[in-house]
């Protein structure tokens, strides 16, 4: 009797295993779970823009210390190729940094217009922005940023005012602009920037110090190609 139940047990146990295998093959290799890459983009961004400066003037001059009543200064505006790049930290939040440089000519108006050309300056004005980018409109990804810039003149030439110089200032910058993309990587590009940007020009008229506080605050205008890499 004992004998009898152990080989039945036995036959019990191996058409159990042999079931279980059989169901195993059935069912074939456990499936793995799946891998997700993750989601990346290209952070730079380059642009090459046509940019039109728009400075003010200034309606303080002063001659040996002394203010002249009515006397003003205007600066020409000036038009010019730009670079500016562009790095992505993420889709939304980016850094702008522009590359320029613009040519203007400082003028007599008002009580001293007479005096036509006080000077010649060039201007560079790097300018760095932080920007946030509107990513809810497909192609076109409108944006505002601000920042800060450092405005420097170099290559002065004397007009009327001998020894003229225009001094180094810092300001802020603050824009607004679109990009309209017209694939992954090309699109057009238009932005406005406002910089608040106050300095002085100084000369001499004969021997006679002349100083303008020139409050040039300008508008940088530009309008452009945009490529993503």
């Amino acid at each position: 009797m004992r004998k009898t139940a152990i080989r039945g047990l036995g036959a019990a146990l191996l058409l159990a295993t042999t079931s279980s295998l059989a169901l195993a093959a059935d069912l074939g290799p456990v499936a793995k779970s799946p891998t997700f890459a993750p989601v990346s983009f290209n952070p730079w961004m380059i642009r090459l823009r046509g940019i039109g400066v728009i400075p003010g003037g200034s309606n303080r001059v002063t001659a040996g210390g002394a203010p002249l009543a009515g006397a003003k200064v205007d600066v020409t505006d000036s038009v010019v190729p730009e670079l500016d790049i562009t790095y992505f930290f993420t889709p939304n939040i980016a850094a702008e940094l522009i590359l320029g440089t613009t040519p203007h000519t400082a003028k007599g108006k008002g009580a001293i217009a007479g005096l036509g050309t006080l000077g010649k300056a060039w201007l560079l004005p790097p300018t760095l922005t932080l920007q946030y980018h509107f990513t809810q409109f497909g192609a076109f990804k409108p944006y505002i940023g601000a920042g800060v810039n450092l405005t420097i003149f170099y290559g002065e030439q004397h007009g009327t005012l001998n020894r003229f110089k225009i001094d180094t200032a810092a300001g802020l910058a603050v824009q607004v602009g679109f990009d309209y993309m017209l694939d992954k990587n090309w699109g057009i590009n238009f932005d406005v920037k406002k910089l608040y940007l106050r300095t002085d020009a100084k000369g001499l008229l004969g021997a006679v110090p002349v100083k303008a506080k020139m409050h040039l605050d300008p508008w940088i205008i530009g309008a452009g190609v945009t490529y993503k890499f």
